[in-house]
């Protein structure tokens, strides 16, 4: 019991935290910043008197001089102006995402065009600028829909509005965009189609990894009984809405919060902390309202109540911190929770404060937290519009509410108004809870594939496959098929040679690390060098890219890279197949094949029918690893214990994943000069099976290779793989290229011409040994790798 914990916040919500926070056997102290007068009644909890005021100096030295062992952020305000980075530059983990990742909530126009780039269901949608009011009423106007308009940045809760006619909307428009209604909040304007269905609220723990999503609630944000009446912060809350059944639920997983989550990650903001996400249940499927990233208010008081409690917070909050959140557990106990919200006369619009509160008995199994109270002198005191959130959980809904509106009884203030409908649309509707989406049949969207995420990928990735237009090609895919004029290239008696070939295991670490384009360069060169080793020129590649659920923006990373490969290697990429099957992959994981194409003169074939005993072995550099043998490479690394976010260790300017996914190295425009001058009589593509097995596939019956290892230092990768991996060197030169990506059989009179030619570009080129009289292939001098 020694962790010490610092709230931030004053509300019902940080006073919810503090309670459940307190019940940790971990916890030895939380300080409440500033806290209300419930937060104080706990005999681990402090309220603190200091400023909240960015960048928080006070509060982080007094974090520093008391050992505080985590901060808990509980408004959006500290998160989206940063507190995180505050307290994270003195080394104090922050239950909360980075400025970064804040501006989820903290823009409405990114949070929207994140959505669009990840093909996240949301409402459609169109932003403008405040000087953009012609634009923005032209759109209303002929948009064709009702409209919400939002505006973008924090408004206190209050920035949207939900016009009944387009005259409303268009007054709307002046008021945010002239009258500045929402003051700068208003800069930018997010126009969305007005969306109908029940709305949930799905508040969910992430290490920005794993996300664990709490059961769905539904909140009250009118005033008046019936949703009638001025919107609030919130009177009222419950959960498990049952509205959100199991199926719902597992397509929120998968459609929006797993793929929020590792967008973010691959964006380069992962994010970390509570991400609570409003939901529509439109007859399409759920649909996103917004982010928050933050617990809601009141949702977390009654969520804090659904809690097993076997469930440590404090074990939970710190596992996303330091992410490993699919360390811990996180149940909740059988039944309902529901909070009531006691407000003020007169809130949402002005009220009285200092009323003294009475508070009677109420029954042992609620918790009155408290929202916007104070002390005067020993007199407890409302402070604010919403005043109290009385909560209890219990078996059923129907008497949750009982247990709940008896402790509402027991509390008394001048003025006081609360709803009591909550959870109405449950207790009341019996026949909601078996809510299914309207539907006029099932379409192909809700079995999980998606024909507007493919359009949108096409049209992603139209710029760069004209990237690799050449002669015989006009790269404008789309159609049924890839053409390719042959006649364009000048072959005059063209042989065609086609490979296919995958990128294996590397493609584990590249979706792990959420790095996507190299292994497209990957993709190409696995089957460019293949044909090259025939003679060929490739001339064109198509690709076939499989998933569950199709990301736009990673997929359009990978073709992105496949577009470099084909630069690289001088050809055209003349289509594809883009293959979106739920329930065949892991979520998140895709696969890919590649397939090329190239022409070499029939006289021009290799190899050649002349290779004999002496001639010369040319090693070409590779560039590292290249795609073989990562199923050995992801084993050492596992027993090293590092983490592909560590610093390289034999290279202190990346991190290690970034040079275990470096591209593996085209030779096409290297090698092909020699080729067509008939320097050479083959070649060896050293990929899986590395010098030994490689080698003897170029090699005429009978005859054999010698290699000196000696000949060419061992790249610090494969020692590092070779001594952390306790790995022989005859297996390393089975298994890796060991820094040889592609071997090269010369006749010794055109050593020197090949040499020249060759080395004008940038892989180094190695006389490295001789093909012998005898079958299979010797490795001479290897312990000089474990000497290096």
């Amino acid at each position: 019991m020694s962790t010490q914990i610092l709230i931030l916040g004053s509300g019902g919500r940080e006073h919810a935290l503090a309670w459940k926070l307190a019940q940790s056997v971990l916890v030895k102290r939380i300080f409440v910043c500033p806290g209300n007068p419930g937060s104080a009644n706990n005999k681990k909890t402090s309220n603190l008197d200091l400023s909240l005021i960015h960048p928080y100096k006070d509060l982080v030295d007094f974090a520093v001089n008391n050992k505080i062992d985590l901060v808990v952020p509980g408004p959006e305000d500290p998160l989206v102006l940063g507190v995180e980075k505050c307290f994270r530059d003195v080394g104090i983990p922050v239950f909360g995402p980075t400025k970064l990742a804040a501006r989820m909530e903290g823009s409405k126009a990114f949070s929207k065009a994140f959505m669009h780039r990840h093909a996240i269901p949301t409402a459609k949608f169109r932003t403008f600028s405040s000087s953009q009011l012609q634009d923005a009423t032209d759109y209303v106007q002929s948009c064709g829909h009702p409209v919400v308009l939002k505006a973008s940045g924090l408004a206190g809760g209050k920035g949207v509005l939900i016009p009944s006619s387009t005259e409303e909307a268009l007054q709307g428009l002046r008021s945010i965009m002239v009258d500045n209604a929402f003051g700068s909040a208003g800069d930018e304007v997010v126009i969305e189609e007005l969306l109908e269905g029940p709305e949930i609220s799905v508040l969910a723990f992430s290490d920005g990894y794993t996300i664990v999503p709490l059961p769905a609630a539904q909140d009250h944000k009118r005033i008046g009984e019936g949703d009638t009446g001025l919107n609030t912060g919130g009177m009222g809350a419950y959960a498990p809405a049952p509205v959100a059944t199991p199926a719902i639920i597992d397509r929120i997983m998968t459609e929006t919060l797993r793929p929020t989550i590792d967008g973010m990650r691959k964006e380069g903001f992962p994010f970390v902390g509570l991400l609570f996400t409003g939901f529509m249940l439109t007859a399409s499927g759920p649909k996103v309202l917004e982010y928050n990233v933050r617990f809601g208010d009141p949702e977390t008081e009654a969520l804090m109540m659904l809690l097993s409690d076997d469930v440590d917070l404090t074990a939970v909050l710190l596992a996303c911190a330091e992410r490993h959140l699919d360390s811990v557990q996180i149940n909740t106990r059988p039944g309902f929770s529901v909070s009531v919200i006691l407000v003020s006369g007169g809130y949402p619009e002005s009220y009285a404060k200092g009323k003294p509160i009475k508070v009677g008995e109420v029954p042992s199994d609620v918790m009155v937290f408290h929202c916007g109270t104070s002390m005067s002198g020993n007199d407890l005191v409302t402070s604010g519009g919403r005043v109290m959130a009385v909560t209890c959980s219990a078996p059923t809904l129907e008497q949750a509410l009982a247990q709940v509106y008896a402790a509402v009884d027991k509390i008394t203030f001048e003025g006081k108004f609360y709803r009591r409908d909550i959870a109405h649309r449950q207790a009341h509707h019996p026949s909601d809870h078996d809510y299914q989406a309207p539907s006029n049949g099932l379409t192909y969207a809700q079995a999980g594939v998606s024909v507007d995420a493919g359009n949108a990928l096409v049209e992603a990735i139209k710029p760069y496959v004209r990237a690799t237009k050449r002669s015989g090609a006009n790269v404008e895919i789309g159609g049924f098929g890839g053409i390719f004029d042959l006649k364009a290239t000048g072959y005059k008696d063209p042989v065609l040679v086609s490979g296919t070939d995958g990128v294996g295991t590397k493609l584990r670490i590249a979706v792990d690390a959420g790095i996507h384009h190299l292994v497209g360069i990957d993709l190409v060169a696995m089957s460019v060098n293949d044909l090259l080793v025939q003679g060929a020129e490739p001339l064109y590649f198509l690709d076939y890219y499989g998933c569950s659920k199709l990301d736009v923006a990673t997929a359009a990373d990978v073709v992105k890279g496949i577009a470099q490969g084909c630069q690289q290697a001088g050809c055209a990429l003349i289509g594809g197949e883009t293959a979106e099957m739920p329930g065949m992959y892991q979520d998140g994981d895709y696969d890919l094949a590649g397939f090329a194409v190239g022409a070499v003169e029939r006289t021009s074939i290799l190899p050649r029918s002349d290779i004999m005993p002496g001639d010369v072995l040319l090693g070409i550099a590779s560039s590292g690893i290249h795609s073989n043998g990562f199923s050995l490479v992801r084993k050492v690394i596992e027993m090293t214990g590092l983490s592909y976010s560590s610093a390289c260790p034999w290279d202190d300017q990346k991190t290690l994943v970034l040079s275990l996914l470096e591209p593996t190295r085209i030779y096409v425009k290297q090698v092909l000069p020699a080729v067509h001058q008939g320097l050479l009589k083959g070649m060896s593509h050293i990929t899986g099976g590395g010098f030994i097995e490689n080698i003897p596939r170029v090699l005429p019956k009978g005859m054999g290779a010698s290699i000196d290892a000696s000949t060419w230092q061992l790249p610090p990768v494969f020692r590092f793989l070779m001594q952390r991996g306790g790995i022989a060197p005859l297996e390393m030169a089975r298994t890796f290229n060991n820094g040889i990506g592609l071997v090269l059989i010369v006749g010794r009179e055109d050593v020197g011409r090949a040499v020249q030619v060759l080395g004008t570009a940038d892989a180094a080129v190695y006389r490295i040994g001789e093909v012998t009289d005898k079958s299979g292939v010797e490795m001479r001098n290897l312990e000089c790798w474990s000497r290096q």
